[in-house]
């Protein structure tokens, strides 16, 4: 069995509550990067970082806003969790570089370049052509470097990411998706893209959202350490983390909401299912944040030691913040 590491999620949404928070605490996570934005435009993402500034005043017991990596140390001293802000969509900015900084200065650490769709800086995985990285994407990756905000082409197509990876000159992250090795789903990457991501030193935050495991719901444990196992032979342990993707409580029609957003009247129901399905069970072995500990015994059992365990669990993470949190 592991001993505690420093446990970071790289990736949840859920519908926030007193029992999930309480929840995070007892499964002993430190830092969470949380989405603040799918399809929002600036003011909307505005009201979201209003609504969670209520959350940290009425909930500073367990939950506070994270801005470096400094804060996730202290969290873990308190035994509180740091709460970082992330965008799934580059919305917020509209069409405004000037944005990005605004964003980074309300607390934002993650901007994913695309969801799903082509978006004014890149396209997303299921869109059927990916002309790559946009003119103002060039420019909008620029300044992200500029500020301190991480590059995420977790849902972004395979020419897209990998040129994100050539064109940043800080190492970018997935933040939550599999290897396609593994489960072909058309959000999880390539073998290709593994390897840019290690040899950049970027990161790779694995999902244990069904969709994205092979067997889905029923995927094993023993499963997804070994492909994890397999992962840290291909781009190294020091370049992978955990980024769960968990949407616990949601309703349905969040997932939606998630897909469908503003830009069509037509229901998309993703992940190449026939008709529209809600969230997927979680898989047995991993609930909620209480099962956190699953994971790290899961990676001791296929072989993995304790301080690489250690990485994976949150330290990989934590140098990444360090690196990443501040300008240039």
């Amino acid at each position: 069995m592991a001993h505690q590491s420093l446990f970071i999620d790289a990736l949840q949404y859920n519908n926030w509550s007193e029992e999930v928070f309480k929840q995070i605490q007892e499964g002993g996570l430190s830092a969470i990067h949380v989405t603040i934005c799918y399809h929002e435009d600036f003011q909307e993402m505005v009201q979201n970082v209003i609504d969670w500034n209520r959350y940290f005043e009425n909930y500073s017991n367990m939950i506070f806003h994270g801005r470096t990596a400094s804060d996730v140390e202290k969290a873990q001293k308190e035994g509180r969790t740091a709460i970082f802000f992330g965008f799934q969509n580059c919305s917020p900015i509209e069409d405004n570089i000037g944005l990005v900084e605004i964003c980074h200065q309300l607390g934002v650490r993650f901007m994913q370049l695309t969801y799903n769709n082509q978006s004014l800086l890149g396209t997303g995985c299921y869109e059927d052509n990916d002309p790559g990285i946009t003119r103002m994407g060039k420019q909008v990756i620029k300044e992200m470097n500029r500020v301190g905000l991480v590059v995420d082409m977790s849902h972004s197509a395979e020419k897209s990411t990998l040129e994100a990876i050539e064109i940043s000159e800080r190492p970018i992250a997935i933040t939550h998706a599999n290897p396609t090795f593994w489960h072909p789903a058309l959000r999880n990457k390539s073998n290709k893209v593994l390897e840019a991501l290690g040899e950049s030193g970027s990161m790779l935050g694995f999902s244990v959202y069904a969709h994205h495991l092979k067997d889905g719901t029923n995927c094993s444990l023993e499963s997804f350490c070994n492909m994890v196992a397999e992962t840290a032979e291909i781009m190294g342990v020091t370049n992978i983390g955990i980024g769960t993707d968990l949407c616990q409580n949601q309703p349905d029609s969040i997932v939606e909401w998630m897909r469908n957003g503003t830009w069509t009247n037509e229901r998309d129901y993703g992940e190449g299912s026939a008709s529209f399905a809600g969230f997927p069970d979680q898989p047995q072995w991993f609930r909620d944040n209480r099962d956190f500990i699953n994971i790290a015994n899961g990676l001791v059992s296929v072989g993995f030691n304790n301080s690489d365990v250690d990485l994976i669990m949150g330290k990989n993470w934590l140098n990444f913040f360090e690196a990443s949190f501040k300008p240039l």
